[in-house]
This record gives C-alpha cells, structure tokens and sequence, in this order.
C-alpha cells in the first residue's frame, strides 16, 4: 500500500474511501517514472484524470523530453525535471510525491492496464456530466427556445456515445445491474392542468381534427385520468364513432374511468365547453412531456454512472436505451411542429388566430374542474 500524501497538499487528499481510480492514477505515474518509455503505449491526455495534479504530472511528462534509458536507472534527473514542469501549476505539490508514486507502481508493465481503469472512469463521469446539464436544460425556464436547447444538448450527449462505443470492446451482460429507477410522474401544475382539459374539451368539439394527432400520446399528460380521456376520444375517432360529450362518456364508463370522484356530470362538464383548436394545446402538453421526458432520462443516466459495478459499455448501452425513449418522444414532437395543411393556412404556427393566443378565462377552467377528480 503507497504512503498517504503529505498532509499539507489539499490537491492530493481524496475523500474517504478512495476510489478505484485514484490507485490507478498513482499506479500509471509511478510506471512511467520507472520507464518513461512507455508513454508511448498509454492512449490518455492530462483531461482523463480525475486527479487535478495527477493531470499536471501526467501533463508534464509529456512535455519533457524522454530521458536516456540507461542514464534514467543511474539518477532521477528527469523525475526532478518533471517535477519542476508541474510544480507552477500545482504549488501545493510535495517534492518528495513523484516517490510515492513510484512506490505506489505494482507493476511498471501494467501501464496500459491503469490507463484502460482512467479512462474508464473518465467516461463514466464525462456521461454524469453530460447527463447534469441535460436536465438543467430542460429545468431552465429562462430559455428562449428551451425545447430546441434541451435537443440539442441530447444530440451531444448522443455524440458522446457514439464516440465512446469505439474506444471500449462489448462483452456479455451488456445492460447495467442497476435497477431502473421509476419514472416519475410529471407535476401536475395549474397550467398544466388547465392546457390538458382545454384539450378534452376541443377535441371533443373538434374530432375531425383528432385524425391529425396521432403524435399526442396519453402517457404525456401530467393528469392519468385526461391521459385516459384522450384514449376514449381518440378510440372513437379512429373507429368513425360519433363523438360529442355522451359517446366520450360512454366510454369512459366502459374504461373504468367513472368512481366516486370521477362523476358523470363531471365528466359532461369538462368536455362539453371548447376553446380552440385540439393541435394547440396537444402541442403545450408534448413540450411539457418533451422537457419532462429529458430530465428523467437524465436521472436514470446518473444512477447508472453512479454505480461503479457498470462497466463502461453496460453504461454505453444503458444510455442508448434511456436516450432513445427521449428521441421517440422528440419525433412526435416534430409531427406535431409540422406546418399546417394549406386548408387550415390560417392556422400557422406563425400567426395563430384570437382564440389561440393564450387558456380560456380562469372561471371557465375553474367551471371544468367542478365535480371531477385530477
């Protein structure tokens, strides 16, 4: 076991436990201060060190020009050399640590061994960082175009897969061992709320309109049971039923949506007053879900870097799959944002009529709710 670093270098002091990696970091400089040699069978730069001055060391060696090998086992001109490379940047560094790391080298020829554990970890937490700034995309209400901002840092993260499955072989059991986290249900706040039962009730008004949105889904409500009202529309419009408020009722009962809070009056009440156009609040609800869509696959895209028993490709393809649900959901999204027949021109997305500028009054959404259950 290598002796701990000296106290007064804060740069070098991990908390406790230590981490795999942080070994293999000390192990690989300390191999090649005994053979500098074989940086040239290490495929790392200074940026996959967890360690800040580890990466400088790292950084140093490669900038020093090799030594002589037979005049490097005669005297440690080139560790001092080194040293005094990463010493600028590294001002807490102890002079007596390029020792400790060579003590801390159980074998010089497992170099490349080390590396494969550095980059490794660098993967993983490169993943976690990516996966972070995801979800502060989608969370950031002070975006202008938080959608188009929340793809793009998905396209990255996509990227970065696609750059990493070269670097590391697959092997058996390629999912992650971490148990899936749930997905959790997206808040139902008032807007949301509201933007979903304008929805019902223009649909309901509307069904000819409903033919066009097959990229709205009932999993993208933020309300289970308007989730399953718009499946009672959308099961009688592609069957060619009739559909006014009783037929949707009808079906509802036939769902299993009636209780003793989901009354049928209620029911009637909440599709039986339209406010525009089915498409417009279809498309606020697939936003909503779009953003919510990518801050969960972010959070599951964490637990699985956080598990250290993944091993670089679990994590690869765990990532694949929780980012695929997202561009699923995206592409609906575009359907969704496809420009407007030419036999509804005067509904574009550019200049929407009066009636789409904003909800409905907030006593007619208030009457909606009365006698039925979110």
């Amino acid at each position: 076991m290598p002796p701990a670093p000296e106290e007064n270098d804060d740069s070098l002091t991990e908390p406790t436990p230590l981490r795999a990696v942080h070994f293999a970091e000390q192990a690989l400089l300390g191999a090649l201060f005994l053979e500098p040699s074989r940086t040239t069978e290490v495929d790392l730069e200074a940026e996959h060190f967890d360690n800040a001055t580890h990466a400088r060391l790292f950084a140093a060696m490669r900038t020093v020009p090799l030594p002589d090998p037979e005049k490097h086992r005669e005297n440690a001109g080139w560790l001092a050399a080194v040293y005094a490379k990463a010493r600028p940047q590294a001002p807490g560094l102890p002079h007596t640590y390029p020792h400790t790391l060579v003590q801390a080298c159980p074998q010089p020829a497992h170099a490349p061994a080390y590396a494969g554990m550095i980059r490794a970890d660098h993967a993983r937490r490169t993943l976690r960082t990516h996966a972070e700034r995801l979800a502060r995309t989608a969370d950031d209400t002070t975006l202008p175009h938080r959608v188009d901002a929340t793809v793009a840092q998905a396209d990255q993260l996509g990227n970065l897969l696609d750059q990493l499955s070269g670097q590391f072989a697959p092997h058996p059991g390629s999912l992650p061992r971490t148990p899936v986290p749930p997905v959790p249900a997206a808040q139902a706040g008032e807007e949301a709320v509201d933007d979903e039962q304008l929805l019902l009730a223009a649909a309901t008004g509307s069904p000819q309109t409903v033919q066009t949105m097959r990229w709205l889904a009932p999993s993208d409500f933020t309300v289970p049971l308007y989730g399953a009202l718009w499946g009672c529309i959308t099961g009688l419009v592609h069957r060619g039923g009739a559909v006014d408020p009783v037929t949707v009722l009808g079906e509802a009962q036939q769902a299993g949506l009636l209780t003793g809070t989901v009354t049928t009056r209620g029911v009637l009440g909440l599709l039986s007053d339209p406010h525009g156009v089915p498409d417009h609040w279809g498309e606020k609800i697939v936003r909503r879900a779009l953003l919510h869509r990518a801050h969960t696959v972010a959070d599951r895209i964490v637990v699985f870097t956080d598990d250290p028993a993944n091993t670089p490709y679990q994590l690869i393809t765990g990532c694949r799959r929780a980012l695929a649900e997202f561009a699923s959901l995206h592409t609906r999204w575009n359907r969704a944002n496809l420009p407007a027949p030419t036999t509804h021109a005067a509904r574009s997305r550019g200049t929407p009529p009066a009636i789409r500028a904003g909800p409905a009054p907030a006593a007619t959404v208030k009457q909606h709710r009365t006698g039925i259950a979110r």
